[in-house]
């Protein structure tokens, strides 16, 4: 797990998935990414990471930020140069993601466990789910 902290944008492979965001102008590759947690039995951590930026994007599109910090300027400077709103569907699809990656097929979850961050981390999850 390339993290260095409990935040959904601190990760390699969440920055990495950002590039792929700057690429595009709609919620197409969000959505897909979510997807992804959605029909997978057992869910990769880079997969859950890359659909937490994901569901990141969706909070910030409705105005539900958190204390920022530069890993999500990127995000932030996307959200603001495509506004847009969020399809209801996209969001019960991302609160059914958010359950799916701290639910018991989660190799995310599994990780996190294992450290003395997993509390945090969990509550970092649950906030982003309070936001959607």
């Amino acid at each position: 797990m390339g993290a260095w902290g409990t935040g959904n944008f601190d990760n390699d492979t969440a920055l990495d998935w950002v590039f792929e965001l700057e690429e595009s102008d709609d919620l197409s590759l969000v959505e897909q990414t979510i997807d992804t947690v959605l029909e997978e039995e057992y869910i990769e951590s880079f997969s859950a990471e890359e659909a937490l930026v994901a569901i990141e994007v969706l909070a910030r599109l409705q105005g539900n930020f958190t204390e920022d910090d530069s890993y999500a300027e990127d995000v932030n400077k996307w959200v603001k140069e495509h506004p847009q709103e969020v399809p209801q569907s996209l969001r019960e699809k991302a609160k059914k993601a958010l359950k799916i990656i701290l639910g018991d097929n989660s190799e995310l979850k599994d990780l996190w466990q294992e450290t003395k961050e997993f509390d945090t981390w969990e509550k970092e999850v649950l906030g982003l789910y309070d936001r959607i």
